[in-house]
């Protein structure tokens, strides 16, 4: 999709089950009809998608949350498992490539795919030549909460694999609110869902998207004033994401999603019961 000078392309790792205690399992579409409670554990799930974004515009590649990365660790169970890897390869876009990886918050099921361990058992960036942007405040909050679970629905921190990333001066920590790594992208401290958590503007030539990364995860969640299971601090979460909305309303913004099943993306507008409703591109 063309936002102004940028091209944007949604990827996809496909569909899982999130389990209460914060496992996830691959699944496919027919578990949407049928996400109750797993017999086994007595324990409910939850289906999401997990979409990365792609950004390419003014000689520079972006990923914005490079999902869990499944199928790229050496001897890794999920081989026939979408990752941000095997998707960039349909654009004929290599990591190599790639110059910035934007995270709008370190929760596993958005940053596992920064790394991956080789056949040497060594821990690898994907991304060999790229900036890894995250903000002070998260990564300050995340390795005070390393494998604690949040809410009803387990969101982690786990981030053995990143410490790496972080010795080797691989990330850029984002101390301010609002930070412009690239002409035309904007990156907003939000907080609300976690401490640190960002969400992305694109502005370019009169054209406007937003990627709201887990403060708004999907269409379902655009008239919910804040998720109190999931995020750290629902005031603020209600605050930003109603701000969000209002000016991707006004802007007649293109709005993308993380964990979306099938409407991933689209604008916004009202119905009869002045409620946000998402219409297709």
């Amino acid at each position: 999709m063309q936002i102004g000078s940028f091209i944007v392309e949604q990827l996809s790792e496909g569909f899982f089950e999130v389990f209460k205690d914060g496992t996830l399992h691959k699944t496919g579409p027919s578990v949407l009809e049928n996400q109750q409670v797993e017999t086994d554990t007595g324990t409910s799930t939850l289906s999401v998608g997990i979409d990365p974004l792609f950004i390419s515009g003014y000689e520079m590649n972006i990923i914005v949350d490079p999902g869990l990365g499944w199928g790229l660790d050496f001897k890794s169970r999920y081989k026939d498992t979408s990752n941000v890897k095997t998707n960039l390869d349909i654009f004929d876009i290599h990591p190599e490539e790639i110059d910035f990886v934007i995270l709008t918050h370190l929760h596993f099921d958005h940053a596992a795919g920064c790394t991956f361990v080789s056949d040497e058992f060594k821990t690898t960036p994907v991304f060999p030549n790229a900036r890894y942007l995250v903000h002070r405040t998260e990564w300050d909050y995340a390795i005070g909460h390393v494998g604690s679970s949040i809410g009803s629905f387990g969101e982690k921190y786990r981030l053995d694999e990143l410490y790496k990333l972080a010795a080797e001066g691989r990330f850029r920590f984002i101390e301010r609110e609002n930070y412009y790594p690239v002409r035309g992208l904007e990156l907003i401290h939000t907080g609300g869902h976690t401490p640190g958590h960002m969400a992305l503007r694109i502005h370019d030539q009169g054209n406007t998207a937003w990627y709201t990364g887990d403060l708004i995860p999907s269409e379902n969640h655009l008239n919910q004033s804040s998720l109190p299971i999931t995020d750290t601090d629902p005031i603020r979460a209600r605050k930003m994401k109603t701000r969000i909305l209002n000016l991707a309303y006004s802007e007649k913004a293109v709005i993308f999603f993380y964990h979306s099943l099938f409407k991933k993306a689209g604008k916004l507008s009202f119905n009869e019961h002045e409620q946000f409703v998402l219409n297709d591109l």
